[in-house]
Parts: C-alpha cells; sequence; structure tokens
C-alpha cells in the first residue's frame, strides 16, 4: 500500500539526512498517503506555524510525489518558491519516479497526471466562482489554512475604487451629472467620520441611501465591478464600509459577507482535500474552526501535541498590573517592560500591543530610554533589538526575523470592538442570538496567539503575558491552554536569558 510505502521511503530520507526533525513526520505522512489512497478528506493540526520553514512540509511532499495519481496543491506563492527550489530537489534524489510538477492557475490538460501546484487566491476563485479551470475529484492539498477565512473573505469581498466612478461615468454618459453628485455627497458623508486608527468606517444609512438612489437612476449597462458591487451591495448578510484616506482625499467602498461557511460549504463535496494548518482549534476534532469555513462532512480530524521538552517556553505572569480598560494600565505596562528590557538585555525582545495608539506611545517611549534598540514595526534589527509591533505584523513578517528570546504581549489579541468590521460581524451574531465572544471572539485570539508564540519555542524563550485578564475572566483557562507548554516562572533574572532553555526556575 501507498502507506507502507511513503513510510519506508520518508523514514530512509529522514535518517540519511541525519538532522533534528519533525517528531509526527512518519504519522502525518501515513494520513496524507491514506487521504490519497481512499479519497477521504482529513484536516490535520499540526502545532507548527506555516512559515517559510515549514517543519511538517515533508510529511505531505513525500506522499503526494510517489502517487501514481494528479494532485492540487495549494500553497501561497513565497513557500511555492521554497518547495520547488529546496524541498522538491532534495525529495528528488530519493523518489525513483517522481512525478511531474506544474506551476499554475489552472489544469495543463483534462488527463494531466502530475502535481499541479497553486496559490488559495487562484483555486479559491476558480471554487467559489465555477469557473471550471480545475478539474473536480482531483486530491487537493491545502498548506496554511490558519488563513482560509480571510483568503476566502477577501475573494468575496467587492471593491470600488477612483477609477471605478470614471469608468461608470463612461458607461453611462448621459448621466455624468447625477453620477458625479453623489460622489460628491458621498466624499462629504464619509469625512465627516471621526479620524479612527483603522481609517474604515461602516456604512450608515444616510449613506448607503445615496448609492441605492444613484443605482435606481441609472438606466445603461453598469461597467462588471459596478453591477457586482451593487448585486451584494443590499443583502442583509454583506457588511459595507469605506476606507478613508484623508490626506489624499480619496476613498474607497467594499462590500463582503459576514460569514464564509456558507460559500465555501459546497465546494468540499467536490473533490477529497487534506487541509493543514498549525493551530485552529483547540479541540482536536477542530469543531468550531470547521464550522467557521462550512467544512460539516465527515472526515478524519488530527492534532498533534507540542513536544514538551523541545517546544516548552518560560511563561512569566505578574499579577499587579491593572486591567487594560483602566486608567492605571498604560503606566503599569510601561514600568513591567522596562524591567523585562533591562533583564533581557542582551536577548532579541518582541513587545506585542495590539491597540494601535498605545503601541505609538510605548514605542516612544521605550525608545528614548533605549535608543536604536527599539523600532517600531521594522525588520532590521540589531541582535539585541527591541521590536514594539503589532499582532498583524508580526505575523506576517515572524517567519523572516530571528526567533525571540523574549516575547512580550500588552494584551491578549481579541479583536477590538472598536474596529467598525469588528463590530459589524459582532451585531450579526447577535441579531442571530448567537454567542458572538465564543464562536467569534476568542477563538480569534487564541489562533493569534498561538502562532504569535510559536518561533519562542525555537528558542524556548520567555513569554510575559502581562494582561491579568487570564488571571481573572473565566476564559484564562481557555489561554493558558492554547500556551501549552510551558513552565511557570515566577520571577526575572539575568540567567532566564544567559540559558534560556535553564528549567530550574520553573514552579
Amino acid at each position: 500500500m501507498i502507506e507502507v510505502e511513503v513510510h519506508q521511503q520518508l523514514r530512509a530520507f529522514l535518517r540519511e539526512q541525519g538532522e533534528s526533525y519533525w517528531s509526527h513526520h512518519l504519522t502525518m505522512a501515513r494520513l496524507v498517503a491514506r487521504a490519497l489512497r481512499i479519497g477521504r478528506s482529513a484536516l490535520i493540526q499540526t502545532g507548527a506555524p506555516s512559515d517559510l520553514q515549514g517543519r511538517y512540509r515533508l510529511s505531505y511532499l513525500v506522499p503526494i510525489l510517489m502517487w501514481h495519481e494528479p494532485v492540487v496543491l495549494v500553497v501561497p506563492e513565497m513557500i511555492q518558491q521554497r518547495i520547488l527550489r529546496v524541498e522538491v530537489p532534495r525529495l528528488h534524489q530519493w523518489i525513483t519516479h517522481p512525478k511531474p510538477i506544474q506551476v499554475g492557475d489552472r489544469a495543463p490538460s483534462p488527463d494531466y497526471k502530475g502535481i499541479l501546484i497553486t496559490t488559495p487566491q487562484a483555486w479559491l476563485s476558480d471554487r467559489l466562482n465555477n469557473e471550471g479551470r480545475f478539474p473536480p475529484g482531483i486530491p487537493t492539498i491545502i498548506d496554511g489554512v490558519d488563513d482560509l477565512e480571510a483568503w476566502t473573505r477577501e475573494q468575496l469581498t467587492f471593491n470600488i475604487e477612483s477609477a471605478d466612478w470614471e469608468a461608470l461615468m463612461l458607461a453611462c454618459p448621459a448621466q455624468v451629472d447625477l453620477i458625479r453628485d453623489a460622489r460628491i455627497q458621498l466624499i462629504r458623508a464619509v469625512f465627516q467620520h471621526p479620524a479612527n486608527p483603522y481609517e474604515c468606517y461602516l456604512f450608515e444609512q444616510s449613506e448607503r441611501d445615496i448609492l441605492t438612489d444613484l443605482h435606481q437612476q441609472l438606466t445603461e449597462s453598469l461597467p462588471p465591478n459596478w453591477a457586482r458591487f451593487f448585486e451584494q451591495f443590499n443583502r442583509a448578510d454583506r457588511l459595507t464600509w469605506v476606507m478613508i484616506a484623508r490626506q489624499s482625499g480619496q476613498f474607497s467602498l467594499h462590500c463582503a459577507p459576514v460569514e464564509v461557511a456558507s460559500s465555501l460549504a459546497p465546494i468540499w463535496s467536490r473533490q477529497p482535500t487534506v487541509l493543514i494548518g498549525g493551530a485552529l482549534d483547540l479541540d482536536s476534532d477542530a469543531t468550531m474552526y470547521r464550522a467557521s469555513i462550512g467544512l460539516e462532512a465527515d472526515l478524519t480530524c488530527l492534532k498533534f501535541a507540542l513536544d514538551r521538552q523541545e517546544d516548552l517556553v518560560q511563561l512569566y505572569q505578574p499579577e499587579g498590573i491593572p486591567l487594560p480598560n483602566t486608567p492605571q494600565f498604560q503606566g503599569a505596562l510601561l514600568r513591567e517592560l522596562r524591567s523585562l528590557l533591562a533583564i533581557a538585555s542582551q536577548a532579541f525582545s518582541v513587545i506585542l500591543v495590539g491597540d494601535t495608539p498605545l503601541k505609538s506611545q510605548v514605542g516612544s517611549i521605550l525608545a528614548a530610554e533605549f535608543g536604536s534598540r527599539v523600532q517600531v514595526e521594522r525588520t532590521c534589527l540589531e541582535d539585541n533589538g527591541i521590536l514594539v509591533t503589532g499582532w498583524e505584523f508580526w505575523r506576517e513578517h515572524q517567519g523572516v526575523l530571528p526567533a525571540p528570546q523574549m516575547l512580550a504581549i500588552a494584551t491578549l489579541p481579541i479583536p477590538s470592538l472598536e474596529h467598525p468590521l469588528v463590530a459589524g460581524r459582532v451585531a450579526h451574531y447577535k441579531q442571530h442570538r448567537q454567542d458572538w465572544f465564543r464562536l467569534y471572539l476568542l477563538p480569534q485570539a487564541l489562533s493569534e496567539l498561538q502562532r504569535a508564540v510559536s518561533p519562542v519555542r525555537e528558542s524556548q524563550g520567555v513569554v510575559a503575558l502581562l494582561d491579568t485578564r487570564v488571571l481573572h475572566r473565566s476564559y484564562g483557562s481557555q489561554v493558558l491552554t492554547a500556551l501549552s507548554p510551558f513552565a511557570r516562572i515566577n520571577y526575572l533574572d539575568d540567567t532566564l536569558f544567559s540559558d534560556v532553555g535553564d528549567e530550574s526556575n520553573a514552579i
């Protein structure tokens, strides 16, 4: 059977390489091989980040290279280059009859028997819009499904930019004045919104009325982008918002579904799919994650546990810091950060601050005290640099930065209700009488937290969790479960960073 062949080939390869490899390679490789053989979908949580290195990646590359039928591999473009230039050439030396590999946004031919590597954007566009570029029934591997919901929402978002207004006037020359007046009315309305850190605002009813009136009065055939936008605009299950560029006086309109599960649900029956992510759900069956992407069908679910020795972090939780929503929080946070950075003076440190104004303030204050070591959302850092960053920047760049020896988390990455799009999604959950915190905010926070901490596990460094809600809220136990495995420490000294892996301080 293919499972046995894959197991033997991968084991021989790993032994020959003589490197320290991921401990679950053989188990995951057999599962992927079995999924290919019987055509059964699977959801795998590796516990490892889907970054450029992707230490689990051999586990699916060996099976798909040895499988005699066609396979579609869906991975971001940056990871494609790593696979083609590093992983595949090494494996080709071991696999006797490797399959052909092509990269593209469609199958080369209906009878193609090789591996087709494509991007999430190309594959989702085909499946969501029934474009027919990928034949049905071909086993598909999707790597990095931690971002699947975001990828899908991006595909389903309809945008109106400045150029689209020009296109509309060209398509409806008899109604140019009407279009220009509507645009001026919108400019006046949207620029009356008070500034917020996101420069993003949900559409208000008065602004919606302007567009609705314009749509009703247009008599010519609309450009495709406008036709698609108006089609979505009036649906109750859609969010419409405006992004403002105040300096240039420009704005753009956006419309997207509140949830993507209903759009994704029909595509899972078209082919057996192996979905691979790092930290998707605390539950091994990934019940909540599966619901969020419409994956309700019967499938194999597997969650690999992190190694209690190799993946251990040291967790420091001071108890005296006020709650984040109190006026005393910022001062206490800065005092704690000063103490941490003084002790970790020779270590690369990362400070995660989700609140945009607070991030800037922390960066400025610490730069005045610690000098050029402190950088706010920059990738060029000294060996003992201090990176002050938000969650999104850290998620996007942690793969190219060194593993920090100290990661300080100012507040949990619970999506802020002050963000208009978060507020809009929460309102949707409330409207349907659903538990918006348990179903949306908390899962988002736990997934973000696990991804953020992953690089620290490489250095077996220190995670300083400065949000005391973990100590005082009922969901604190779930946060600690997401951070496991860890060893608690109740004090900090220089030895923590001179010998980060030492567990003598664990309690």
